[in-house]
């Protein structure tokens, strides 16, 4: 099986959206961002929420199948990784 990837928490923290990809399983990350201050993030009170659907198609031509919320950080993101594999 091969491994799903997700950029490091300062790809999110710069409120980045990713999209990927393992086999037919396709996702879309989306960080919802709460700032301290106008330069430093909350991490505390941010978060990540992770979409998923199978298929050959882009996220706007499919059926979202599910979606999670994971905290912002090390151990939400790899929680997301493991809950992305389930889906495989």
């Amino acid at each position: 099986m091969n491994e799903i990837f997700l950029p490091v928490l300062h790809s999110f923290e710069n409120e980045n959206v990713f999209t990927g990809s393992c086999g037919m399983l396709r996702f879309k990350v989306t960080p919802a961002i709460v700032k301290k201050t106008p330069k430093e993030v909350d991490m505390e009170a941010s978060s990540m929420k992770c979409e998923f659907w199978h298929g050959m198609f882009c996220y706007e031509m499919s059926t979202v199948e599910g979606e999670q919320v994971f905290p912002l950080s090390e151990e939400g993101r790899e929680n997301m990784r493991k809950w992305l594999e389930e889906q495989i």
